[in-house]
């Protein structure tokens, strides 16, 4: 089943079910306030996991940077096509700052668009999550949190939670008072017991 809802009022019933679901979740929903999350809906899932790429393992303003040269590269269009994108040779890349390794990834997803295995928004639309998280995660250094991302920005997905998220699970250690995190198979039970609201309650947990 494809849940997407992150609408105002679907914020507003998250939230109000999230905080009944104990003391803690009430006491910091209530500190946090409403859900503010901002989607980016429009992007296609390509430019979406290029940019996702590009951010990886680096502080924003870095990877702000990094990728302000490879769009400076292309004056003349929003976005690179996976084919433009493909036609840049590796010591361009590294000139723009992407390492051999990103570089290698983010030819296979332009390689992978070309070949369909990263679908059109469209079709993305009408995938399941996991359908779509087991298609893109067989590339070149995309992971399952690259994924979740795509769903929950660009493809406004309401029912994820992305358990591997440091920020997640120390969201979680901090609000119920834990000396350790979670482990990312026991945050994965532990989120069960949210859904469909899995994607407010990373939210609201990234701002533990």
């Amino acid at each position: 089943m494809i849940l997407a809802d992150l609408s105002p009022q679907a914020f507003d019933d998250a939230a109000a079910w999230l905080a009944g679901q104990d003391a803690d979740w009430a006491r910091h929903i209530a500190a946090v306030g409403p859900c503010l999350h901002r989607a980016t809906p429009g992007r296609e899932p390509y430019e979406a996991l290029v940019r996702a790429i590009a951010y990886q393992q680096l502080h924003a303003r870095a990877a702000e940077a990094i990728l302000g040269r490879l769009l400076a590269l292309f004056a003349q269009a929003d976005f690179p096509s996976p084919a433009q994108l493909l036609a840049v040779p590796p010591e361009v890349m590294r000139g723009c700052g992407f390492s051999a390794s990103k570089t290698a990834t983010l030819h296979g997803i332009a390689q992978a668009s070309l070949e369909g295995i990263v679908p059109c928004r469209a079709e993305a639309l009408a995938l399941d999550d996991q359908v779509l998280i087991e298609r893109l995660v067989a590339l070149r250094g995309v992971g399952r949190w690259t994924v979740e991302m795509l769903l929950i920005y660009s493809l406004e997905r309401s029912d994820i939670l992305p358990v591997d998220d440091f920020g997640v699970r120390e969201g979680y250690r901090r609000m119920k008072g834990l000396e350790k995190a979670p482990t990312p198979a026991q945050m994965r039970v532990l989120g069960g017991a949210w859904s469909p609201y899995r994607t407010v309650a990373a939210w609201y947990l990234w701002r533990a």
